[in-house]
């Protein structure tokens, strides 16, 4: 194992990409770098059974507590930062 993985760790396990890259995405744009760890299997096959479709959003572990707390927010249409027009 190369010395550089340990250092990171699982913050959020999904069982699918999409919600994946929303939540590594939720925890880049508070400047937290994030790697996804997955069975090559399950993506290309969309299979999510028994674990094989799970995909695990890896952070720093120095930032493990702050990206937990991120995750942890809910947020009201009111509170985002955009004026809702489309």
């Amino acid at each position: 194992m190369n010395p550089e993985d340990t250092r990171w760790v699982a913050v959020h396990a999904t069982s699918g990409m999409v919600d994946a890259n929303i939540i590594a995405g939720r925890l880049e744009t508070e400047d937290i770098p994030t790697r996804l760890e997955y069975e090559a299997a399950g993506v290309i096959y969309a299979v999510t059974v028994d674990g094989l479709g799970e995909v695990k959003v890896m952070v720093p572990r120095e930032h493990l507590e702050k990206a937990r707390e991120i995750l942890s927010r809910s947020y009201e249409n009111e509170e985002l930062p955009w004026d809702g027009k489309l």
